[in-house]
C-alpha cells in the first residue's frame, strides 16, 4: 500500500518566484461509501453492519455535543477531536471582539497507531508534463514526519499551543516571519460564503490567505490546481457542494466544502 500523489507541471504566477513548477496534489481516489465501511467492519467483527452503524450515529451525536462544549473527545480507534478558531491577535483589552475569529476549526489529533500507520506507509509520486503525460514515477525517500495538529498554529496572529503565527507567532521553537528562521506553517484553508438555504438564487464568495490562488469545483469533486480558479462571486441557482482548496507557493491548504441547498434544508460547513 502506498499514498499516491501527482506532482504535474504547471505555471504558478505567484510567490517570489513565479514560473513554471511541479506542484505536487494528492492523487484522488474514490469516495467509499458509509454503507461500505459499515459491511467491512461487520466481516471483521462478526457484528451485523445495522447494530455497527446504530451504534457510531450514537456516539457521533455524544461526540459532536462535547465537542461543541469545549472538550477533546476521543475517536475510539483514530484519535481525538476538539472544536476550536482561528484569530486575529490584538494588543489592547477594548479591542478583544468575536469579529477577530477567521476561520472556526474541527482539530482531528490522530492516536499513536494511525500516526504509525501514516509514517510508514511509502508515498509514490507520479510525475506529468502540463498535459498530463506520465513523466516518470518515483517512490518518496521523504522522513515520514507527520504533523500534529495539536502543535500546529491557532491563530492567524498569535499564539496557542506553541503554534506558528503570521506576525510574530512562532512553532516548536522556530522564528516567525519576521526572523531569520522559518516556520513550519499550514497554508488555512479558503472561507466560502453565501446564504443557504436559499429560496431563488444565493451569490458564492470566497476568501483565503494573502497572495494565494483559489481553486474550486462545484460537481461534488475534489478540488486541484488544475480546477476553475476563482476570481469573483458567482451564482447558484440549484442546490449545489462547492469545494474549494488555497494554492500558495507549490504548497496546498485542505479541502474546504460548503453545501448550499435550495428550498428547506441545513447549512453544512466543512473547513
Amino acid at each position: 500500500m502506498a499514498i499516491k500523489v501527482i506532482a504535474q507541471r504547471r505555471e504558478v504566477k505567484l510567490g517570489k518566484n513565479p514560473g513554471m513548477k511541479f506542484v505536487m496534489r494528492p492523487d484522488l481516489y474514490i469516495p467509499i461509501a458509509e454503507k461500505k465501511v459499515f459491511s467491512e467492519a461487520s466481516t471483521h467483527s462478526g457484528i451485523s453492519a445495522g447494530v455497527i452503524k446504530a451504534a457510531w450515529d450514537a456516539a457521533g451525536e455524544v461526540i459532536r455535543t462535547w465537542a461543541t462544549e469545549g472538550h477533546s473527545v476521543p475517536l475510539p480507534g483514530l484519535g481525538t477531536m476538539r472544536f476550536g478558531v482561528r484569530s486575529k491577535a490584538v494588543a489592547e483589552l477594548e479591542d478583544v471582539k468575536a469579529n477577530l475569529i477567521t476561520t472556526r476549526r474541527i482539530v482531528f489529533t490522530p492516536n499513536v497507531e494511525v500516526k504509525d500507520e501514516l509514517k510508514n506507509t511509502s508515498i509514490q509520486i507520479t510525475c506529468l508534463d502540463e498535459d498530463g503525460n506520465v513523466l516518470k514515477r518515483v517512490t518518496s525517500g521523504d522522513s515520514g514526519e507527520v504533523e500534529d495538529n495539536e502543535n500546529g498554529g491557532e491563530n492567524e496572529n498569535g499564539n496557542e499551543n506553541g503554534g506558528s503565527s503570521q506576525n510574530g507567532g512562532t512553532q516548536n521553537g522556530g522564528s516567525s516571519n519576521g526572523g531569520n528562521g522559518s516556520v513550519n506553517q499550514t497554508l488555512a484553508s479558503p472561507t466560502i460564503s453565501g446564504t443557504t438555504p436559499f429560496a431563488e438564487t444565493t451569490s458564492v464568495s470566497m476568501s483565503g490567505p494573502d497572495g494565494a490562488e483559489i481553486h474550486y469545483t462545484t460537481d461534488g469533486s475534489a478540488p486541484t490546481a488544475e480546477s476553475t480558479l476563482y476570481s469573483e462571486a458567482f451564482t447558484l441557482s440549484d442546490t449545489t457542494t462547492v469545494k474549494a482548496i488555497a494554492i500558495k507557493d507549490g504548497e496546498s491548504s485542505e479541502v474546504a466544502s460548503k453545501l448550499f441547498t435550495k428550498g428547506k434544508g441545513d447549512e453544512m460547513d466543512q473547513n
